[in-house]
């Protein structure tokens, strides 16, 4: 009985406390979840800050990855589409002109009747050293060889809104003798123009002020114009260089909107110094050579008018130029009868009409008048004609017609006809000509 008891009591005890135990585990794991699950306010309100922060950051990089696409889209449009690290854009723009005639003439007979020439392939250049400077030449290349037609450089900009040109350059003596051949709207050079300052026009070396202002409906220029006198037909004897001098005066106004008037006034003045003199005593001729400074100034007077119906401009215009000269030679004789002087003039007009957007139509009459001088042809080395002939009441006239068609704005032609005559300026002679332009390039046909 008591073993019984005893062993009772001890298995009891073991049983209620192997209970507990276990009691215990199943209370701690069911508990467990519930405790993982609930949790403080404290550690509520921390949760809630990460995860605003944590949005915060999304934010952020969201931006940042916008602000790095715009940055590449922009990078990628500086070098693939404004070309700015393209060394070729350094490059100056070239472009290049080929004027090709061919005529047949009449009337003289020391002259060919057939006579085909590629009278010029012009090469262009040009380029924008800067914002507030340009640089242009043109080298005219012919059968006859390359000469340097144009070289120059314009700064704009400068203080009294001036601008200056230094280099070589066609002088605007006028309109058209700034122009190039390939440029104008006759074959050549106006008769006058071309007895006047020789077959090339007036081009030379020097720098040119150009200003510009507006007085109400009138725009008012002024130009000074400081160059070597080496022009051979008006300077010719200028041995020691003397600089010439050009001034011009420009005015235009819009008479209506379809309608404007450009007016000029030009001097040009410059020295000879050089002369030589041929005297004749029983059967002895004695040549003299002596220093003698003379000036030679040359006036000039333009007029462009032109209609052009507004909105159709390109299809519709007439225009009417006129340009007079007048030469005031101071000269020494070379008959050895002393100082003189030589007073030709000359002038042109034309009128010309578009008559659709591709053709043109034109009319155009020259006059000259050379002084009348005994002397004139007894040194050739004086160079006096065509500014003076031997006959008297000497005179030449011209009278041409043409007509123009743009086959496109890179390539036109022309063809035409006129008449000379005249008294002491050589035979009358009927000329028919055909002319072939085109150009290539971007400047197509700048006419300077």
């Amino acid at each position: 009985m008591c073993f019984v008891g005893t062993f009772n009591r001890g298995a009891l005890m073991r049983i209620i406390t192997i209970s507990l135990v276990c009691f215990m585990v199943v209370s701690i794991a069911g508990i467990a979840p519930v405790l993982a699950q609930e949790s403080s306010p404290q550690e509520e309100e921390e949760k809630k800050t990460e995860e605003k922060d944590l949005e915060a950051l999304r934010r952020a990089a969201d931006v940042e990855a916008t602000k790095e696409e715009e940055a590449k889209d922009t990078e990628e449009k500086i070098v693939f589409e404004s070309g700015n690290l393209g060394l070729q854009a350094l490059n100056p723009e070239i472009s290049v002109t080929g004027d090709m005639l061919g005529n047949y003439q009449s009337g003289d007979d020391d002259a060919v009747d057939w006579n085909t020439v590629f009278r010029t392939l012009g090469l262009h250049l040009e380029a924008y050293l800067d914002p507030y400077s340009r640089f242009k030449a043109a080298v005219p290349v012919s059968t006859e060889g390359v000469e340097l037609g144009e070289a120059y450089f314009t700064r704009y900009g400068l203080p009294g809104n001036t601008n200056a040109t230094l280099g070589k350059f066609r002088q605007q003596f006028g309109v058209v003798n700034r122009w190039h051949k390939h440029g104008l709207d006759w074959f050549d050079f106006p008769l006058a123009l071309r007895s006047v300052f020789g077959p090339g026009g007036l081009n030379q070396i020097g720098l040119s002020l150009e200003w510009g202002a507006s007085t109400g409906p009138v725009t008012h220029g002024l130009m000074a114009q400081v160059n070597d006198g080496a022009n051979p037909r008006i300077f010719g004897r200028n041995t020691r260089n003397r600089p010439s001098i050009l001034g011009r005066y420009t005015a235009y106004q819009d008479l209506s909107p379809s309608t404007y008037l450009d007016i000029g006034l030009t001097g040009l003045v410059g020295w000879n110094d050089a002369w030589t003199t041929v005297e004749t005593l029983v059967d002895t001729t004695i040549e003299r050579s002596f220093d003698d400074p003379r000036l030679v100034a040359v006036y000039g007077a333009d007029l462009v008018l032109v209609w052009e119906p507004t909105g159709r401009m390109r299809y519709r215009n007439i225009q009417w130029r006129s340009e007079a000269y007048f030469v005031n030679k101071e000269i020494y004789a070379p008959d050895n009868s002393g100082r003189d002087r030589l007073n030709p003039w000359g002038f042109y007009s034309l009128i010309q009409a578009k008559v659709s957007r591709t053709v043109e139509i034109g009319i155009r009459y020259d006059y000259f008048e050379p002084e009348t001088k005994d002397y004139a042809s007894l040194n050739d080395e004086l160079s006096l004609v065509p500014l003076a002939v031997t006959e008297s009441d000497a005179y030449r006239h011209l009278v041409g017609t043409w007509l123009t068609w743009w086959q496109s704005p890179f390539v036109k032609f022309r063809c035409g006809y006129s008449y000379e005559d005249g008294t002491g300026t050589g035979p009358d002679t009927h000329l028919a000509q055909f002319q072939i332009v085109f150009a290539a390039g971007p400047h197509k046909h700048e006419r300077y």
